[in-house]
């Protein structure tokens, strides 16, 4: 025969084990929003002497 426990478990046991995991896992954790798991950044700062080019600048100048 192997060791066993012969522990019978009680009516307030069961009861007190009930009330402490309600307690401890009776309500979920607060919800928590997708905009605030992510964060927006640019890759790189911003260089004025870069941005000084206007990328469609040539249209105006030679299209119209």
């Amino acid at each position: 025969m192997t060791h066993r426990s012969e522990h019978r478990h009680t009516s307030q046991d069961t009861t007190d084990a009930a009330t402490l995991r309600r307690d401890r896992f009776g309500t979920l954790p607060e919800r928590i929003r997708p905009e605030d798991t992510t964060e927006t950044r640019p890759a790189t700062l911003p260089d004025p002497a870069r941005d000084r080019y206007h990328a469609d600048e040539w249209l105006v100048r030679y299209c119209l």
